[in-house]
Order: C-alpha cells, then sequence, then structure tokens
C-alpha cells in the first residue's frame, strides 16, 4: 500500500480525481464512493478527507473538471455569428460529448448536494463559463442588447436539451415522441430561435 508521503498533496488530489473519473467511466457514477477511490490508489479513504471535506466535496470537484472538459469541447469550434449554425454544430458538439463521456455526465447532472448546502462560488463560475458559450453564440438574435433575455434564453435550451437527454439516457424517451434524442434536441433549438425572431418585432415596438 503507498504511504501518504508517495505523493504531494497537488499529486494526490489529481491522483484522486483522476481515479473517480475512471471509476465513473467504468463503473457508473453510483460506484464512487470515498472506499473505493481510496483502494484503487492505495491509500486509507481517511487521506480524502484530508483533500476534500467530504464525498460531496469530491464530487463537486470533479464535475468542476467535467465543466472545464465540456466548456473546451463545445468551443473548440468559433462561433460565424450564425446563431442558427452555431448552436445547432454547438448540439453536435455536446452530444458528441455525451458519447464519449457518459458517466461524467450523468454525474453532473444527476448530483444533488443535500438541502442547506450551496454551490460554492468557483463551481458555480464555471457553470456561468460554460454557459456562456451559449449566450455568445445568442447574442445575435437580441439585436436590441438585451443581457436578460440572452441570460434567460441560453439557461432555457440548457435546461430543454437536459430534458431530452435524460429522458433518452432512461429509455423513456419513446414515451413522449418516436422522434431521436438528436432530431427532437435540434427542433427545440430551431423552433426556440423562431420564437425569439418572432417576438422581436414586438420587442422593437414596446422601446418605440
Amino acid at each position: 500500500m503507498a504511504r501518504r508521503m508517495d505523493h504531494s498533496r497537488e499529486q494526490l488530489y489529481e491522483l484522486v480525481l483522476a481515479t473517480a473519473a475512471e471509476i465513473v467511466a467504468r463503473d457508473g457514477y453510483r460506484a464512487l464512493t470515498a472506499r473505493n477511490v481510496a483502494d484503487a490508489i492505495g491509500y486509507s479513504p481517511g487521506t480524502l478527507y484530508n483533500l476534500f471535506t467530504n464525498l460531496d466535496d469530491l464530487i463537486l470537484h470533479l464535475n468542476g473538471r467535467t465543466l472545464d472538459e465540456l466548456h473546451d469541447w463545445l468551443a473548440a469550434r468559433p462561433a460565424s455569428g450564425d446563431v442558427a449554425a452555431d448552436l445547432n454544430q454547438m448540439l453536435e458538439s455536446y452530444l458528441d460529448f455525451l458519447k464519449q463521456r457518459p458517466g461524467a455526465w450523468n454525474l453532473l447532472f444527476e448530483f444533488v448536494l443535500p438541502d442547506g448546502t450551496d454551490r460554492p462560488g468557483w463551481y458555480q463560475r464555471k457553470v456561468d463559463k460554460a454557459l456562456g458559450l451559449v449566450e455568445r453564440a445568442l447574442k445575435p438574435a437580441f439585436r436590441n442588447g438585451n443581457g436578460a433575455g440572452v441570460k434567460q434564453a441560453a439557461r432555457v435550451i440548457w435546461a430543454g436539451l437536459h430534458g431530452i437527454c435524460s429522458l433518452s439516457f432512461a429509455g423513456k424517451l419513446m414515451v413522449v415522441s418516436d422522434q431521436s434524442m438528436r432530431d427532437m434536441a435540434h427542433a427545440l433549438i430551431n423552433h426556440y430561435l423562431a420564437g425569439i425572431h418572432a417576438l422581436a418585432p414586438a420587442q422593437k415596438e414596446a422601446r418605440s
């Protein structure tokens, strides 16, 4: 069994998160326990609690890594300024990420902190950074500079896509539609954009 002195604190932090990610990828997020991680790296479970407050804290850090990876995955292709094309391309990248990292995606969205526990500021900043890509893609559709509208639209689309993907992952999408997850996701984006464009003249008149 490895001794604590075998790794620095920084090295052990990286080892724990890498091992936790491997467990999630191989066995699913429900297999992620302090004991399983500790056994895999050859340390005692107590060592993990020198790095993280508890398992929830470890999962937050792991999900933070996933958010960073998702951001970089979605940002790989620069925006063109064509809102529909950019969002639909971003959707394809998002679906590719789900296909490559289903365990990480499930943990990211299924994990819930205990009641009364707030997400730390650093974590929310990672969420906002990822959503910022959607906001930038949407911005040309809001020519009035409606920042609040852009933020809301990005979050509605994100939540809607999550619902479609979750139903598909659970094998329940056919209950509401015979369309594929991909087709429904693209329909959500295109119909939502059509609604934004339809409302734009009315918003312009209201400001006049």
